[in-house]
Order: structure tokens, then C-alpha cells, then sequence
């Protein structure tokens, strides 16, 4: 049990940040979970933790802003993302540990690299669809699903922006976690983490959406970015 103690600890600390991130930039909450839990756990436990936990994170901040919700795309990048998911599961039952922790830590910087510069996709229903599918490749072989999304969704406005990547994020999170429950890929420690992370969820968001709304998205992005760069690099070390 007091080895349990600081493991919940953490988890609450990790899942706050995440929220945190996740209220002010729309995206944040599994870039910043599953590296920083995977420093700590095993990486395939990191990313069910960081789903499950993401579900009820999405789950409230989408119920909360639906009428702010752009309802067809939405349902096409979920739809796109079961699509997907397969791929990520394969990659997840056949990398190690040791592959799946350079996986996350490499993908991580290969997204944040995108985001950073910016990179715009074009508008259409094929973006659209691919967007979707390769987020549902991430999310079940890394927890990252959110940067296609966001490349996929950056025309809209903040307020219609960020709801619409909650309900997305929902959808996938639903599937996913029914089917990492199913394959029997939910350990104690997957529960135990997600459980105490839920208590630093209500925190981290109440203050993430403070910071939204007072503060631009183009000011605190960077932060953002800059810590997950930091994370990647130090999953990547110890890694190799």
C-alpha cells in the first residue's frame, strides 16, 4: 500500500497538468499524461491510464460546451478514428516496451514539431477522413490522438474549436477503453492511476479555463509546447 501512495500521488499531479492543458489549448490532456506516466509505469499502461482517464475529461468538458459543438465533423473525424484504431492496436501488442516508450517519445516530437510551426492541412472531406484515421491509430498505440484533430480543425473559432475536439475526443475514448477492457489491457495499476487522476481533473480544468478565457491561446501555446518538447526529449533518453 505505501508503495501505491506516491504512484496515486503522481497520477493526481499528472492528470491535473493535464487538464490544465487540455482547457486552455483544446488538446493537451494525453500529450502531457502518457509521456510523464510512462517515466513512471510501463508505457502500455500509460496510455490506458491516460484513455480511460481522458474519457471522463472529455466525457464533462463536452457535455459542458455542446451547444457550441460543429456537429458533422465531429461525428466524421469519431467515425475516421474506429477506423483507425486497429492499426494502433496491432502496433501496441507487438511493441515491447523499450519500442513502444521510443514510439510515444518519438511521436510526441514529430507532433509537437507540427503544432509548432503551425502546419494548416487543407479543408475537405478527404482531410477530414484521414485526419480521423490517424488519430485512432495514435490514440491506441500512443493516447496521443490530438494533433490531427487539431490540424484537422483549426478553421473554426476558439469557443466552436475546443467543444468540438472534446466531443471527438469522447467518441474515440469510448471505443477505445471498451476495447483495451475487452483485450484485457485495463491492470490494477491502469485503474488505480485513472481513479486517483480523476481527482485532479475538476482542478486542472476550473483553472485551464480561467486561463482561456482571459488569456490568448497564442501566449500560453508556447509553454505548452515547450514543456512537451522537454518531456519528449527526457522519454526519448531514457529510451536509448
Amino acid at each position: 500500500m505505501a508503495d501505491l501512495l506516491p504512484l496515486a500521488g503522481t497520477a493526481v499531479g499528472v492528470f491535473l497538468l493535464a487538464a490544465l492543458a487540455q482547457a486552455v489549448t483544446g488538446f493537451g490532456a494525453a500529450l502531457v499524461a502518457v509521456p510523464l506516466l510512462a517515466l513512471v509505469v510501463d508505457p502500455v499502461t500509460a496510455v490506458v491510464a491516460a484513455t480511460m482517464a481522458g474519457l471522463v475529461l472529455t466525457a464533462g468538458s463536452w457535455r459542458r460546451e455542446r451547444v457550441h459543438v460543429d456537429g458533422a465533423k465531429a461525428r466524421r473525424l469519431a467515425l475516421a478514428g474506429v477506423l483507425g484504431m486497429p492499426l494502433g492496436l496491432v502496433a501496441l501488442a507487438l511493441a515491447d516496451e523499450h519500442t513502444l516508450s521510443l514510439l510515444i517519445g518519438g511521436a510526441l516530437l514529430v507532433l509537437v514539431g507540427l503544432l509548432s510551426f503551425g502546419v494548416r492541412l487543407p479543408e475537405g472531406s478527404a482531410t477530414t477522413w484521414t485526419a480521423g484515421v490517424v488519430s485512432g491509430g495514435l490514440l491506441t498505440s500512443t493516447g496521443m490522438n490530438g494533433p490531427p484533430l487539431v490540424l484537422a480543425l483549426q478553421g473554426l473559432e476558439p469557443r466552436r474549436y475546443r467543444a468540438t475536439l472534446q466531443a471527438v475526443f469522447c467518441g474515440q475514448d469510448v471505443v477505445a477503453v471498451t476495447v483495451f477492457v475487452a483485450l484485457g489491457h485495463v491492470s490494477a495499476t491502469a485503474l488505480l492511476l485513472t481513479a486517483a487522476g480523476v481527482l485532479g481533473l475538476p482542478l486542472g480544468w476550473a483553472v485551464g479555463d480561467r486561463v482561456f478565457r482571459r488569456v490568448p491561446a497564442e501566449r500560453f501555446r508556447p509553454v505548452v509546447l515547450g514543456g512537451l518538447t522537454v518531456i519528449a526529449v527526457l522519454m526519448l533518453a531514457g529510451a536509448s
